[in-house]
């Protein structure tokens, strides 16, 4: 049934009765809004009511710790050895990455010597020291072991006189500076170049002074002594080393590093190897020490806070400095994802009980008891054990063990002496490594070269120089005027035959061999390219290029020279990058250690080097 009221108001357009309105406001008394701001709530017993149909009273009766007490076992490191080399007592006085990194400065590169700038910083401190102790000897040692000036016109000084500014300062030095470390090697071997005057009763002063200089040197930079093994394997371009620890009366942990190159040590670098079982240490260096300790400690526990964990009070906003959703990673990024899970569900579930243990240390945890807040106790083992072929085993912080794996997971924490902080210099050496299919072959590249003062130079540039120089010193005369000189004939050819074509001086070749008694594995042997000088070079035989840094240059410097050798599965299709760097730290008691260290990084892929062979080229 139809509403009358309706239909009329529609045919008649009754207009409503209630035509204004008044709109209900606050009007502030001030204009200051800091108390509206606050959102003050005034019915606490409301929020309670809400909280609690949320659940937020429900509890899981669980306690808090209050205490902890930790039973463990320590031993320490004692004995310390370079993969095949020496051994001895383990250097508990300097970081670890000093003992093993450390390697000798390059003074020599063929015959001719380099690190002229340390070569002049020792000539400097040895006078300096005789002036003040012995002024009359100085003429002597100016007189025998100057710097003298190089002579462009020698073969052996092209790496001198061809590189400017090398070559100025040694001009700049000669006749007017000692060579500082000949005058160390003659005291090293109690030899001088004549025989010194030393007056009567001055023997002994000077022999105090000699030793006194001779320990300046060795405390400036940390190198490797003359009979001892270094732990840089060139073959691998890698660091390997042993060291262990007294683990029963007879028995020893054994933990060996056979791929440390990328110049951060710790733990992680160390596995424990099954095939050793102790390392045997010269008479020199026995030690009897007992570093064995068992003990309890009772501590404090207290709950990790982590900026942007949820809060466990409620309505209690979380800290907006850290912005959670910031964070957008792919769906393949598992270790981000687990992050956030880890920060988006976990709280006060976690507990941090510091205990300090000495560097040095393996530490085994055989347990922690803890005690609630309702006085239950709870003896709780390390996690992880069981067997290393268990794959629903998760751990962290564990060494891995070489050799069989279905045997229990070894529990230790080392807690190495390494530095917390090194700097590092520029490069003193650089090398690329990369593999060139089409040559298939191996390239060394020296993208960066120490030149004879001790300062490095772009590989490329440094080569351009230096054949300038060969081809200055044998006179030879570019192509396009050998013509016109009568140097060369004349003739109607448009081609001509080239065996092989060269490559930059830089690029030092690798060629696979077969491994001695192997005909399968092979492994890359260093060789020479022949040194091309331009218009057909008048040195008879050609010869051979040899590298410039002391990286590739492994068995060249020695009285017999040796073939060199490197792995062939440490080249990688993408190449290696290998630096040499002045490296410098701090230790613990405030004594600074420098020394010369080798890294090797992720190359830039493969390359082509355009050797080429037997080839019809335009005759130009």
């Amino acid at each position: 049934m139809a509403n009358p009221y309706f239909y009329n108001a529609l045919v008649n357009k009754i207009d409503p009765t209630i035509v204004c309105w008044n709109r209900l406001e606050g009007r502030p008394r001030s204009a200051d809004f800091s108390r509206a701001l606050k959102a003050e709530v005034r019915d606490a017993l409301w929020m309670i009511s809400k909280q609690r149909m949320l659940g937020g009273f429900k509890g899981e009766d669980c306690g808090s710790i209050v205490s902890a007490k930790i039973h463990a076992k320590t031993t320490g490191l004692t004995k310390y050895q370079s993969e095949e080399g020496s051994s001895k007592s383990f250097p508990s006085d300097i970081p670890l990455e000093v003992e093993v990194e450390k390697q000798k400065i390059p003074f020599k590169s063929g015959a001719q010597e380099i690190s002229l700038d340390i070569r002049l910083l020792m000539g400097r401190q040895w006078l300096k020291m005789l002036d003040k102790n012995q002024p009359g000897l100085r003429s002597f040692f100016i007189d025998n072991y100057t710097i003298t000036s190089p002579d462009p016109n020698e073969e052996s000084h092209a790496q001198v006189c061809g590189h400017i500014e090398v070559w100025q300062k040694y001009e700049a030095v000669a006749n007017r500076s000692i060579d500082g470390y000949r005058v160390y090697q003659d005291m090293k071997s109690g030899v001088f170049s004549s025989n010194i005057n030393i007056p009567d009763g001055k023997l002994e002063e000077f022999n105090k002074l000699a030793n006194k200089f001779i320990k300046w040197f060795e405390n400036l930079y940390y190198q490797p002594k003359e009979d001892e093994t270094q732990a840089w394997k060139p073959s691998y371009l890698e660091y390997q080393f042993d060291c262990s620890a007294p683990e029963s009366e007879k028995a020893e942990k054994v933990f060996t590093a056979s791929e440390y190159y990328h110049g951060n040590l710790d733990w992680y670098n160390l596995d424990i190897s099954k095939e050793k079982s102790k390392i045997d240490l010269t008479k020199e260096s026995k030690t009897n020490q007992d570093v064995r300790k068992t003990f309890t400690q009772t501590l404090d526990p207290s709950p990790i806070i982590f900026p942007g964990m949820p809060d466990n009070r409620w309505w209690t906003f979380e800290d907006s400095k850290t912005n959670l959703g910031n964070i957008k990673p792919d769906t393949t990024d598992i270790n981000q994802l687990m992050l956030l899970d880890f920060v988006l569900n976990y709280s006060n579930d976690w507990f941090l009980v510091p205990i300090t243990f000495p560097i040095g240390s393996i530490v085994n945890i055989e347990g922690i008891v803890t005690r609630n807040s309702f006085g239950e106790r709870f003896w709780i083992e390390p996690t992880g054990q069981g067997s290393d072929e268990d794959w629903q085993k998760w751990s962290m912080f564990h060494l891995n063990t070489k050799g069989d794996m279905d045997i229990p997971s070894d529990m230790s924490l080392v807690l190495l002496p390494v530095a917390a902080k090194v700097m590092e210099g520029k490069p003193l050496e650089e090398i690329y490594l990369i593999r060139d299919e089409v040559a298939n072959m191996v390239w060394g590249i020296e993208s960066i070269v120490q030149l004879a003062t001790g300062q490095s130079k772009r590989g490329k540039e440094a080569a351009l120089e230096l054949k300038a120089k060969y081809e200055k010193l044998f006179n030879i005369i570019p192509a396009n005027n050998q013509e016109s000189q009568g140097t060369v004939s004349k003739n109607d050819a448009k081609i001509k035959y080239q065996i092989v074509n060269s490559v930059s001086e830089n690029w030092i070749p690798f060629i696979p061999v077969h491994k001695a008694g192997d005909r399968r594995n092979i492994q890359l042997q260093r060789t020479a390219m022949p040194r091309i000088l331009k218009g057909g070079g008048n040195i008879n035989p050609p010869e051979k290029i040899e590298p410039r840094t002391s990286i590739l240059r492994e068995g060249l410097d020695v009285d017999i020279k040796e073939a060199y050798f490197i792995h062939e599965e440490e080249i990688p299709r993408s190449g290696i990058l290998v630096r040499k760097t002045y490296q410098r730290t701090r230790w613990t008691n405030g004594e600074v250690f420098t020394w010369l260290g080798t890294r090797k990084l992720v190359g830039r892929g493969e390359g082509n080097s355009g050797l080429a062979f037997d080839q019809i080229l335009s005759f130009e």
